[in-house]
């Protein structure tokens, strides 16, 4: 079969491997769509820490079952997939805790295991421990559900700084979970959502695509000065920074309403982590700062439950659709922002 397996930074093949088979305790699925994100871009330029050469990269994965291990209940050939990316173990005291985003014990497919830029690819039975293997419903395309891992992410920022009826929000960043956010902001019932990015080209693809309420460019106009004209002074209640910029992150504040939440949910460059941030905006016009870092097995469920009902379509952000070899052109579309989703079916 086909793979494209990371080397080393800036060494990605596309090579044959031996077809893998299922173990006792795991499931092996037919890859039928594993969309793409910034971090495949990060990897293929830096690689991670946790990666030891050669790995099968991707994480946003979809399929069929095609072998089921002999110890596994519930699951049969022909099954349709969706695979959850970020793997808790299930069992630490934040997992206990219903806070398995922060579990110290995670793992990940396409770092710690073999992801989904293959034709077919194991699911290990760390996913099945913690019931990460989620059935597609009827109504959702395989490359529909590939969506749902990034999707699964933004629902968990949200419900973090709730989301509710009647906010103003901000998206700052208008890549596909900037896109995402949009959507999901206006299905929790915001008020009015606006999407802040610095490219004019990136902002105006992902406008026509979403339609936020407005879509300011920070390159040509003072992005706060804008948001808070258009919430005649007063602010945003929420604003999303789905960017890794810390000056984002500074604006936020600037951008906040009395009472606003904030979500940091773009990580920082790992040499730039740090921001300037005005502590006393915080305290005296009591601003909540939350993090958001991926997801759990329940958002990615809930993610493939609202693409099938409607009420957050991705199936229009999905501008680009290649087979396996064209994991390499992918990548270059991703770091150049000229689609808003690159999804690979091998």
């Amino acid at each position: 079969m086909k793979v494209a397996r990371f080397h080393a930074p800036g060494d990605i093949r596309l090579e044959e491997a031996p077809e893998p088979a299922a173990g006792p305790d795991e499931v092996k699925i037919r890859v039928r769509a594993c969309s793409m994100c910034g971090t495949d871009v990060k990897i293929s330029k830096f690689g991670h820490f946790r990666i030891v050469p050669p790995r099968v990269m991707g994480h946003e994965i979809s399929g069929e079952v095609v072998e089921v291990g002999a110890q596994v209940a519930g699951w049969a050939p022909g099954d349709r997939v969706q695979v959850i990316a970020a793997i808790p173990c299930g069992t630490c005291p934040d997992c206990l805790a219903d806070h398995m985003t922060t579990c110290p014990n995670q793992v990940s497919m396409g770092y710690d295991f073999d992801g989904g830029f293959a034709e077919y690819m194991i699911v290990p039975v760390e996913v099945l421990r913690v019931d990460g293997l989620n059935r597609i419903p009827d109504a959702v395309s395989f490359a529909e559900a590939s969506v749902a891992e990034p999707f699964a992410c933004a629902i968990n920022a949200q419900e973090l700084v709730n989301v509710h009826d009647g906010d103003d929000v901000v998206v700052v960043g208008a890549g596909p979970i900037g896109c995402l956010h949009v959507r999901l902001a206006r299905a929790r019932g915001a008020k009015r959502v606006f999407l802040v990015e610095l490219s004019r080209e990136r902002l105006d693809l992902a406008a026509a695509a979403v339609t936020p309420d407005a879509a300011i460019c920070g390159s040509e106009t003072d992005a706060v000065a804008a948001v808070l004209e258009a919430t005649q002074g007063r602010g945003a209640d929420v604003i999303i920074t789905a960017a890794p910029s810390g000056a984002a992150q500074e604006d936020a504040l600037k951008m906040a309403a009395p009472g606003g939440r904030i979500s940091f949910f773009g990580g920082l460059p790992k040499d730039n982590p740090t921001i300037t941030l005005d502590s006393n905006a915080v305290h005296y016009r009591e601003l909540m700062i939350m993090g958001a870092n991926g997801s759990s097995p329940e958002h990615n469920r809930r993610a493939l439950a609202m693409i099938a009902d409607g009420s957050v379509p991705v199936d229009d952000l999905i501008t680009h659709r290649l087979p396996l070899d064209g994991v390499l052109e992918g990548i270059e579309i991703v770091k150049a922002g000229s689609g808003i989703k690159v999804t690979i079916e091998p």
